[in-house]
């Protein structure tokens, strides 16, 4: 997995997203535009994009967690630029 593209928003609150994160699953999977959101307790979590109502995807925790990592650290490099 590697994050292809981290696109920070500007958001500065106590709650909101924070970045649009693409990410390469795999050589056959590329997601686009999951969204960064800084929880109230200052805690990240990545949610997949949505289509009206409906989410695109959803990720087993695990998963959630190893891509909230690596988009975290891609915004961090971002954010150094």
């Amino acid at each position: 997995m590697k994050v292809l593209y981290a696109h920070p928003t500007g958001e500065t609150g106590q709650r909101g997203c924070v970045a649009f994160i693409d990410i390469q699953m795999n050589a056959d999977i590329r997601m686009y535009g999951l969204r960064l959101v800084r929880q109230p307790d200052g805690r990240f979590t990545i949610y997949a994009p949505q289509f009206g109502r409906r989410q695109a995807a959803t990720f087993s925790k695990p998963l959630a967690e190893r891509l909230t990592e690596l988009a975290v650290e891609a915004l961090e490099a971002a954010n150094e630029r």
